[in-house]
C-alpha cells in the first residue's frame, strides 16, 4: 500500500520552471531516494511534499488523504517527520531537553498528559523517553551538553532524535550525510539501515551514491525538474539516461 502519492507535481519560481510534472508513489516500510546533480529540483520537491511550499499544479496524498493544501505543521501532526541539510536544534538548549520539548510537542497535539502543570520537569516516562532516543543515535552519555556546541555529525544525530521523538509514519531526510566525516557517516547510515529494518518509511535526498545503494529498495533521477529515471538500484544504475546526467550531458543537452 502507498503511504505517500504526488501526481503531476509542478512548481515554478518566476519564469523558472524548477519541478515539470513530476509522479511518485512510496509504499509503506519502504526506503526511497531522490538522486540527481545539483539543481535538478530535489530540494524544492522535498518541500512541495512536506508543505514548505505550494505547487503551481499537482496532488500530495498521505495514507489515502489529500494534504495537498495543507500546511507544514499540519502535516507533521498527521506523522511527517523531516531532517535538513543543516541540521535545525536548539542551540542554546542541552541536547536532553531538545529532546524532551519534541516529545512534549507531540503529547500535547495528542492530548496526552506532559505531567503536573506545575512541575517545570518533564515527567518520568518523557525522560525515560528522551534517553532511550538519545542512547539510540549514539548521544546517551552527551544529554547536559549544550546542543550549539555539537559537531556538526552530532547535530545531525540530535535532529534525528527529535524528529523520532515525534513518533512519524514517514521519514522525509534531506541530505543526512551531507557534510559529515567517514566516520560520522558510516554511523549515520547504520543509524538509518536500524530504522529502515523496523519498517519506518523513508524518503531521501543524497549525493553519496554509496549511501543510497546501500538503502534504497527505490531510486527517483530528477535532471531539471524532470524525472529521467526511477525503478529499482540495479535498474537506476545501468540506465543509459542516468549515465548521462551523472556524466555531465544532461536532458536538453547535445
Amino acid at each position: 500500500m502507498s503511504v505517500l502519492v504526488a501526481k503531476g507535481i509542478r512548481k515554478t519560481y518566476g519564469s523558472l520552471e524548477v519541478l515539470k510534472g513530476v509522479d511518485l508513489s512510496v509504499g509503506a516500510g519502504e526506503t526511497f531516494a531522490i538522486i540527481g546533480p545539483n539543481g535538478a529540483g530535489k530540494t524544492t520537491l522535498f518541500k512541495v511534499l512536506t508543505g514548505e511550499v505550494s505547487a503551481q499544479g499537482g496532488s500530495v496524498s498521505f495514507d489515502g488523504k489529500d494534504v495537498t493544501r495543507l500546511p507544514a505543521f499540519v502535516r507533521a501532526r498527521m506523522g511527517f517527520g523531516r531532517t535538513f541539510q543543516v541540521a535545525r536544534v536548539f542551540g542554546e538548549l542541552s541536547i536532553f531537553t531538545n529532546v524532551v520539548l519534541a516529545i512534549e510537542a507531540r503529547k500535547v497535539n495528542g492530548g496526552e498528559s506532559c505531567g503536573r502543570w506545575w512541575d517545570w520537569r518533564p515527567s518520568a516516562d518523557t525522560s525515560d523517553e528522551a534517553r532511550s532516543l538519545l542512547e539510540s543515535v549514539g548521544l546517551g552519555r552527551q544529554g547536559d551538553e549544550e546542543a550549539g556546541l555539537l559537531s556538526h555529525g552530532d547535530k545531525k544525530r540530535l535532529e534525528f532524535a527529535v524528529t523520532l521523538a515525534g513518533k512519524p509514519r514517514i521519514l522525509m531526510l534531506d541530505e543526512p550525510t551531507a557534510g559529515m566525516s567517514a566516520a560520522d557517516r558510516k554511523s549515520t547510515t547504520n543509524l538509518l539501515r536500524d530504522l529502515k529494518a523496523k519498517g519506518i518509511t523513508i524518503i531521501m535526498t543524497e549525493h553519496d551514491m554509496d549511501v543510497i545503494f546501500d538503502l534504497a529498495d527505490r531510486l527517483m533521477v530528477l535532471n531539471y525538474g524532470a524525472v529521467v529515471s526511477q525503478g529499482d538500484p540495479v535498474t537506476v544504475r545501468e540506465d543509459e539516461m542516468v549515465k548521462q546526467v551523472y556524466l555531465g550531458k544532461g536532458v536538453g543537452h547535445a
